[in-house]
């Protein structure tokens, strides 16, 4: 059952990808940062390099958007139209920047407020991502990188296996310095 709040996102992002919102729109929505290459070219997001994605990803677009004063940079990348018009959000990634991120422990309540989960309810699987400490549950992924960074990934459980999911956050991280 969606939410309020993801009923209001979610139709945020609707007018968004129509073109509909008006220009005096709060920077605290999404908008879309124009991108014209495709999911092989490429291999970086906010800093972060992307070494690995599943086969069969649809169109990349990139977001930029501010919820409680942490900054979400996201990739999405959509399959579709199919003969009823609809598309379906493949993946996910997005880098989390933000005062808030102190920790794993501040990390994971943030993402909980976000995403409106009930603490007791969501059963998150404590995981190692690459050199990062971090929590999954079917098909979504986050961890800790460092204060006021984190990364969090999303992917459609219907195409693609949780093994995916994993390879992929193993190889988003940070570009070396």
């Amino acid at each position: 059952m969606f939410t309020a709040r993801t009923r209001l996102v979610a139709s945020g992002f609707i007018a968004l990808l129509a073109g509909l919102l008006p220009a005096s729109v709060p920077a605290a929505q999404a908008r879309e940062i124009p991108s014209t290459t495709t999911q092989r070219e490429v291999c970086t997001l906010d800093g972060f390099v992307i070494d690995h994605l599943p086969d069969g990803l649809g169109t990349p677009s990139d977001f930029e958007y501010e919820w409680e004063e942490v900054t979400f940079h996201s990739r999405v990348w959509e399959t579709g139209p199919d003969p009823d018009g609809a598309t379906k959000v493949d993946l996910t990634l997005k880098t989390i920047r933000g005062d808030r991120v102190a920790d794993l422990e501040t990390l994971r309540e943030f993402l909980t407020e976000y995403h409106e989960k009930d603490p007791a309810a969501w059963q998150l699987t404590p995981a190692q991502l690459g050199s990062y400490g971090g929590y999954t549950v079917d098909g979504q992924a986050f961890y800790f990188v460092s204060p006021g960074l984190a990364a969090e990934l999303t992917i459609d459980r219907t195409r693609f296996p949780q093994e995916a999911l994993l390879a992929t956050a193993e190889g988003f991280h940070p570009a070396p310095a």
